[in-house]
């Protein structure tokens, strides 16, 4: 998370959204730039909601606008899947050893699967159920929202590549992936919105 005071606008980093690049480039601007841990760098706007805003607000004298990225949400799982095979060979236990992809999509598909897997759909680290991120972007369409981010802290912006996880098979077949789109749907129709 990312907040810039003077243009009252917090960056909130969505997981396997860009936001590593994105606070790569902008922490010197950032009047707090929260990277670790996780939990706190990646604060959903429920929270943001609850307990920051409300603190901000207070000490700010004002509303603050918050911003987003979202993924296509089949290739945002693709990305954490890469993610955790890159990450998980410090894992002794080595829980992605052997996982496929169409398994690993399967997983999440099931019932409870993103909470068994630790992960939070985007739909709901967007909207927390009802009171969305004021702007939210396409990850894919990154050149509107480096626009969008120039024009707001009034430089030129350019990201760097970073965490960049391996290359891997992570191909679907046609009924794998309906069956995960069906499972992502909340995720589909708010990307369909953006």
């Amino acid at each position: 998370m990312l907040i810039f005071w003077e243009p009252r606008l917090v960056f909130l980093a969505t997981p396997k959204a860009g936001s590593t690049a994105i606070e790569a480039a902008l922490e010197p601007l950032a009047a707090v730039a929260v990277q670790r841990p996780a939990a706190l760098k990646h604060v959903d706007i429920k929270a943001f909601r609850d307990h920051v805003q409300p603190w901000l607000e207070s000490v700010g004298g004002g509303s603050f606008t918050t911003v987003a990225l979202m993924r296509e949400p089949v290739d945002w799982l693709r990305s954490w899947y890469r993610f955790k095979l890159r990450d998980d060979h410090e894992d002794p236990e080595h829980l992605m050893e052997g996982v496929s992809f169409a398994q690993f999509a399967s997983n999440y598909a099931s019932e409870n699967g993103p909470k068994q897997m630790s992960m939070v759909g985007q739909a709901q680290f967007l909207t927390g159920g009802s009171s969305p991120a004021d702007r939210i972007f396409r990850y894919e369409e990154m050149p509107r929202f480096v626009e969008f981010l120039e024009d707001q802290l009034d430089c030129a912006i350019n990201l760097p590549r970073v965490n960049v996880p391996p290359i891997v098979d992570v191909d679907l077949d046609a009924n794998q992936e309906a069956a995960l789109r069906i499972a992502m749907a909340a995720d589909i129709r708010l990307y369909q919105t953006l």
